[in-house]
This record gives structure tokens, sequence and C-alpha cells, in this order.
């Protein structure tokens, strides 16, 4: 039990750490006015089919319209078909689509389809009522991403209502434990739909899966009744606040201690808890000092760290992180670092302490889609496989869905990582109004020669005995040392006198010439 997890609670937002060995490994944050949409189901309406996207918009009331691919739609002719061909719930069933992943969860052993899928034209038609689940939050030039298959995650079952498959989560290993699993999923099971175990549901009973049965199945009773009688677009369900979210999903018995900054949400995560598992509801306590529990744990410190691109390691060595548009890069340096014997031994101790890093700052910053780490060459292929097996053995951690492929001979790894909610960086941070995002501003020689341009094309214009240059304080010192020859060229060319005036209050690469 060497994990805690840590719930700080306000009126305007929500908090929540993970720690594993009082290291922070996860951070998850949700404002009051600002909640995610990932887990809801809402009934939508087909605004737009693109068949050369096999894809199609679809409005469920939010400021732009969900984007739902081919994959994610159900067929209902071809899922009846599939369970009437098979017949019974097994784990071997054909799902018509892989069902939506949950947070958290690793995801059982599905099978693929057997065919692909129909195109997106056949399936839907613009006007179309149909439910959708969101599966990814908007980004700020993005609609969310929905799917048709609904997934209702409970403690220790999935419930998708739209699929016919039993399985077991993957990340439950033990082949004794899985068999009796499925056997208690083909008893629970009532012919309607599918159902996953989750790695919650490890070592648990009958019993605990049928109150999660009985109280899934009315939750989709409940959300087929509003759906059927309400309008169009519709929030139908609403998933949990990510206080209880993150407990639903992360909080077990391999947690020491569940701190809660906060009575309200304390109450409620022990009335949640005492209804779905009571034997933890003691590792729950609430937090009474004066001082932050964040500020205690040092979890704004990393809070801080996880925003900034060079990570350092304890060895002296460091890591660079890029996040951009199409992937994020990950570059692993010596830094200080000398080492003890050689450059290869030097190479290899620094990958295995920073892979370890890596694998945190990944999980910490909830880094998504591709990214490349390019490790400190090594020559030994013995080296390499030591390197990537420390890797997989940290990746195994986490609860996102991931892949990574081999070392290349460039010392570059790719890792694919699944997330579907916007990642810390852009929860905290917004597009810096000077630089736009590209993270660099013109440097002072640039603006100085952009304004003596500017003020040359007023050559034969000016009436005036002086000219007024105001610009930035960056700018004005720069006019009076390293580029002080601009002035005085502009004076002899303009043939007026040239005064600098510096106003802090003007963009770092705005400038006004006045006459005076």
């Amino acid at each position: 039990m060497s994990q805690k997890m840590l719930i700080e609670s306000d009126p305007y937002e929500t908090r929540i750490a993970l720690l594993e060995f009082d290291r922070v490994t996860e951070v998850h944050l949700e404002r009051r006015h600002h909640r995610g949409v990932v887990g809801n189901v809402y009934k939508g309406r087909v605004t737009r089919v693109l068949p050369g996207m096999q894809a199609a918009f679809v409005d469920i009331g939010l400021e732009r319209d969900a984007f739902l691919y081919v994959d994610d739609v159900i067929d209902t002719a071809a899922a009846e078909e599939a369970m009437e061909t098979v017949g019974g719930a097994s784990e071997e069933r054909l799902d018509p689509a892989p069902p939506l992943a949950v947070e958290g969860e690793e995801g059982a052993d599905l099978v693929p389809p057997p065919a692909p899928p129909p195109s997106i034209d056949s399936l839907l038609k613009a006007g179309q009522e149909l439910l959708v689940q969101v599966t990814k939050d908007p980004l700020p030039n993005k609609g969310a991403r929905v799917t048709t298959q609904i997934t209702l995650p409970g403690r220790f079952l999935v419930r998708m209502p739209t699929v016919g498959h039993l399985g077991v989560s993957r990340r439950i290993e033990n082949e004794a434990e899985r068999q009796r699993l499925k056997e208690l999923l083909e008893q629970i099971a009532d012919g309607a739909g599918g159902w996953i175990v989750r790695t919650a549901g490890e070592d648990h009973d009958l019993a605990d899966f049928v109150a999660d049965r009985d109280y899934l199945n009315g939750l989709w009773e409940r959300i087929r009744h509003r759906a059927e009688s309400g309008g169009v677009p519709l929030l139908v369900h609403q998933d949990l606040d990510l206080a209880l979210r993150v407990v639903r999903d992360h909080f077990s018995a391999d947690f020491s201690v569940l701190w809660v900054d906060g009575e309200e949400t304390y109450t409620r995560i022990v009335e949640f808890l005492d209804q779905v598992q009571p034997v933890l509801v003691p590792r729950v306590k609430l937090d009474r000092e004066e001082r932050r529990l964040f500020d205690r744990f040092g979890i704004d410190r990393e809070i801080e760290a996880a925003l900034k691109p060079k990570v350092w390691l304890r060895s002296g060595g460091y890591l660079v992180i890029n996040p951009t548009e199409a992937l994020v890069a990950i570059d692993v340096n010596t830094g200080r670092y000398v080492g003890v014997r050689n450059l290869e031994e030097t190479a290899l101790a620094t990958n295995l302490e920073a892979v370890e890093e890596v694998v945190r700052q990944i999980r910490l910053r909830d880094l998504g889609g591709i990214i490349v780490l390019d490790l400190i060459d090594m020559v030994e292929k013995e080296h390499r496989e030591r390197v990537f097996e420390a890797l997989e053995r940290e990746l195994r951690k986490d609860r996102a869905k991931y892949k990574v492929l081999s070392i290349s001979e460039f010392g570059l790894v790719e890792i694919t990582r699944k997330r579907s909610r916007s990642n810390l960086e852009r929860l905290l941070t917004q597009t810096c109004p000077y630089c736009e995002g590209s993270g660099r501003i013109p440097s002072l020689a640039t603006i100085c020669l952009s304004l003596r341009r500017a003020a040359l094309r007023l050559r034969g214009t000016v009436g005036s005995k002086e000219l007024l240059l105001r610009v930035h304080p960056d700018v004005a010192r720069a006019l009076q040392g390293d580029e002080r020859q601009i002035v005085a060229e502009l004076a002899r060319e303009l043939g007026a006198a040239i005064l600098v005036q510096a106003d802090a209050k003007l963009h770092h690469t705005g400038f006004d010439i006045l006459e005076v």
C-alpha cells in the first residue's frame, strides 16, 4: 500500500493528486464552471455526413458539433445478426465494434470485428436522431468526439448496453482468477448487452457483481426513458463529478489513505464508498489542518514544475519536454552528469534513470497522442534492451491505454498514449498573446530594423523638426545602446531630431512614430 490520494475541494475547483511512494504521479483538476463532458450521454441530431472522411457531425447542444467516426457507429442490424449467429454470452463473442474505453481501465480482452465497418452514409443520414456518449472533450479548435457505443462504468463492472460481449480487464493477469470472473459474469448476464469486469472487481464475489449489475441496469433504463421522452439536443446522463469519478475508477485496497480537504466532498465520498465498497471507508480521512493539503505535500510545487519544459534528474542529467500540435518530443541529456567509467556506461545510467522520470512526467502532465523519446545513444544491444525493459516496466503502471515500439537504430522510442480529457498544460495555461503559441517572439534587433524600415518610408513627408519614437522599454534600451546607429541614420535621412520614449504599455513588438 504505497499509494496515497489527496483531494482538495473548494467552491471554485476540485484538485486530486495520486502519489506513489510519496511522489506525485497523476494530477486531476476540474473547475466548477468548466466541467468536462467525457462520459456524458446526449440525444443528438446528425447535421452532416462526410463520406470522404467516413465521419459525421452531430449536434449535441455544445458550442461545436461533435465528431462521430464510422468505427464508433453501431450497425444495429449487424449487431443483432452477430448475436443471433454466436448465440449466448461468451468471452469469444464477436462485437460489431469495440466498446468505448473507460477512463482508467486497460480494457478487456476484446476480439476485434471480423470485417471492416460499412460506409458512414449507409449508417447515418442528415437529420437522424441518435444516442451518443462523449469519449473526448472538445478542444479550442475541435468539437467533442462521440460514439454510439454507450459504456456505463460501475465500481466493479462496465455495462455495454449496445454490444454483446462478456470480458475481463487485461490488468487482471492471474488465469485462475480470470476464469472465475468469467463464470461469475455468465451467471449475472441477463441476455441484454454486454459486461466487462473492471480491475477493481478482482477477488470480489457474486453479491458485489449482482449489486453493481442491478445499479447499472437501472441507470440504463433511466437513460433510455429520458431519451425517448425528451427533445433534441438533450443531455440525457451526466457522469459523476471529478471527485467521485476518480474515487470510483482509482481508489482501491492499494491505497493506504485518501485525504480530503473539504467537508462536503468528504461526506459525498464516504456515502458513495459506503454503497459500493464499505471496506474502504476507514481509509478516507477528513483533513482539518490550517495549512492546505496540496501545500503540505508539495503538490503545488510539482504542478508548477510540470508546466516547464526542463526536468532535472537526480544524477544531474535532464529531460526537455516539448509538446507540439503533431506529437510530444522528449529529449534525454546527460547535463551535469559526467559518469564514472566511460561514455557507454554514462549513457546507460542516464537512460535508466530517465525512463522512470519520463513515464512519471507523461502521467503527471497527461501527455497523449504520439510521444517520441530521444534517448542518449547506446552502442551495446544489451544496454538498449535493459533500458527498454525498464521503460516497459514503468509504463505498466500507467492506467491509460498505450503502445510502445522498440528502440530504433537512432535511439528513438515511439509511444502512443490515449487520453480523453485536456492535459495539465491546457487546463492551467493559455496561449501567450506575444508569441501566439510558437514560444518565440521577434528579437530586439529584428524589431529595431522593422522600426527603421517603417520610419524611412516617411522620407520626404516629414514636416516637423522632431520625430518621437514610442517603443517598448526593452526596444528603447536597444536603440540607445547596440542599435543607436539606427537613430543616427534616421535623423540624417529624415532631417529631424529623433526622440526615443519608452512605454511599458506597448506590445513588445509595437511602436509609434509621431511628429512633435
